[in-house]
């Protein structure tokens, strides 16, 4: 059996809200400011709706059923681990989606990079790796690129 918590992060982006698809289609592949965010990401005991790893930035979209005070207690607990907590309502997002991306990009500008002068410690794997040089050498069979060439 997996891990419960991989499998409740899973659930959660299988069924998203409304809002939540809206804010998303804006936030993904780094369309805001060429910023990486991740969608119900685990943190600790909890799971963010959008998460800027890079900048330790959670989004929050907040419907009907959010409790005030949990949700405050829960913004506390993930301060202290070094996060910084933005909440939207559904309304929000629905009526006002470029006032709320103009909200976060703001923030984003303004919080310091959690990993200064180096990649994230588990980068995506597109894009990465050594540049390919042209004067690489062909492979013995004359197709592509030899393993090892110069």
């Amino acid at each position: 059996m997996g891990n419960p918590l991989t499998a409740r992060a899973r659930s959660l982006r299988s069924n998203p809200t409304e809002p939540e698809l809206r804010l998303w289609q804006a936030l993904r592949a780094s369309q805001l400011g060429g910023h990486k965010f991740r969608r119900q990401a685990s943190i600790a005991r909890y799971f963010a709706d959008f998460l800027c790893p890079a900048k330790a930035l959670i989004v929050e979209i907040d419907g009907d059923t959010h409790v005030s005070l949990a949700d405050a207690m829960r913004d506390v607990a993930l301060d202290a681990l070094g996060y910084r907590t933005l909440r939207f309502s559904n309304a929000d997002v629905i009526k006002y989606l470029d006032g709320v991306l103009q909200v976060i990009l703001i923030q984003l500008e303004q919080l310091p990079d959690r990993w200064p002068g180096g990649p994230h410690p588990n980068p995506s794997p597109e894009g990465e790796g050594p540049p390919r040089r042209a004067d690489r050498s062909p492979s013995p069979s004359g197709e592509g690129l030899g393993v090892g060439a110069p």
